[in-house]
């Protein structure tokens, strides 16, 4: 079974993030960066279909070369091999126009995978656009925020995470699912699995080369500024007896908050 698995490098969600002066992108320096952590389901899961079906698990990251550092902990976690899809742009917001660079490698680098897993979104844009799409571009079923997966013959049941419920969904092979947290838990890699990781080549492909139209590289979505949220009131506090103190807190609420 040739299962290809997407992840993306994305900043430690613990990081302090700063943005520059230009206010259209983070300042990476000095910031720790990992895998997107839903994208950590997704690897899993396809490690752990492996051992139970057979076949190939390989990681692939659209990104610049600073995307070789995760795509080396997938390795470390087990996956046989991983591929870089060069993008000379930085990251760019245009879910469709990452989810044409995947489609388009799917259908020249791997036309007989069997499944496409994903995480349910990455935690720098989170736009959960890419799986979606990709599913759309190449003409196949999909399953989103899967919490449960199955391999069946040649099809597949998901569960799927819906408010207050899970819908249970059946899937003709090849396919795209979408990781949810819950899916599984993410093994650590091991030390040998490190050190064979080092040794493994990892082939960059330019996506020049994948056949793409110019005109479909270009990005149709423009990042024009990013602002840190608005820091935090300082919190109010009120004292007296009780009526005087529940008057107060019906007065904050009608008159300034305007929640009542």
């Amino acid at each position: 079974m040739n299962i290809q698995v997407f992840v993306k490098r994305v900043p430690d969600t613990e990081s302090r993030i700063a943005i520059n002066r230009e206010g259209q992108a983070i300042v990476e320096e000095g910031l720790n960066f990992i895998i997107s952590p839903y994208d950590e389901y997704a690897v899993e899961e396809g490690l752990r279909i492996r051992e139970l079906k057979g076949g190939k698990v390989t990681a692939v990251s659209v990104g610049g070369e600073s995307s070789l550092v995760i795509l080396r902990k997938c390795l470390a976690m087990g996956a046989d091999e991983a591929v870089l899809l060069k993008d000379p742009l930085p990251e760019t917001y245009d879910g469709l126009r990452v989810a044409r660079i995947i489609a388009a490698y799917v259908k020249t680098k791997a036309p007989d995978f069997a499944l496409l897993l994903f995480g349910k979104q990455s935690v720098g844009a989170d736009n959960s656009q890419v799986p979606s799409m990709v599913a759309e571009l190449l003409g196949v079923g999909q399953a989103n925020v899967a919490v449960k997966l199955e391999i069946e013959g040649s099809g597949a049941v998901a569960l799927r995470e819906i408010e207050g419920a899970q819908e249970k969904v059946v899937l003709e092979l090849p396919a795209v699912v979408s990781a949810q947290k819950g899916l599984n838990e993410p093994r650590y890699e091991t030390l040998k699995g490190i050190m064979a990781a080092k040794k493994k080549p990892i082939p960059i492909i330019p996506i020049e080369e994948l056949g793409i139209a110019p005109e479909d590289l270009v990005p149709k979505v423009v990042m024009t500024g990013l602002e840190l949220p608005a820091a935090r009131a300082a919190g109010r506090v009120v004292s007296g007896p009780p009526e005087e103190t529940a008057k107060q807190l019906v007065d904050f609420l009608h008159n300034e908050a305007k929640l009542i």
